[in-house]
């Protein structure tokens, strides 16, 4: 569920836009994201865009926790231009993460528009 009171207080969490907007930057592609696993590691993700291989950014960085073991997830974000992650997006965070993990959704230019809750 949305949250119009978005803010960045925690270093690490304004670190997860940061990763996620640098990866964005990096790649050229349509989305940047980052999450934080129970452990305090970070794995980051771009948008796929192959022909036979489409994925998002955020689910992408979700499946790079898992394979690296990552039992669970404290936060995440995700650097679009979509107002908010599709639904989908935010229900691998929780799939990993459970509930009420925050998903921070920044602009391409890192500013923080919204959180969005598992």
């Amino acid at each position: 569920m949305p949250s119009d009171d978005a803010s960045l207080d925690d270093p690490e969490d304004a670190k997860l836009v940061t990763l996620s907007r640098a990866t964005r930057q990096r790649t050229g592609a349509a989305e940047g994201a980052a999450v934080r696993d129970l452990d305090g590691r970070t794995y980051t993700a771009a948008t796929v865009g192959l022909p036979s291989l489409r994925l998002s950014a955020l689910p992408l960085a979700v499946a790079m926790a898992v394979s690296s073991g990552a039992k669970g997830l404290e936060a995440a974000a995700v650097v679009t231009t979509m107002r908010q992650p599709a639904p989908e997006d935010v229900e691998a965070v929780r799939d990993l993460g459970g509930r009420d993990v925050a998903v921070f959704v920044a602009d391409p230019d890192g500013s923080l528009q919204r959180v969005v809750r598992t």
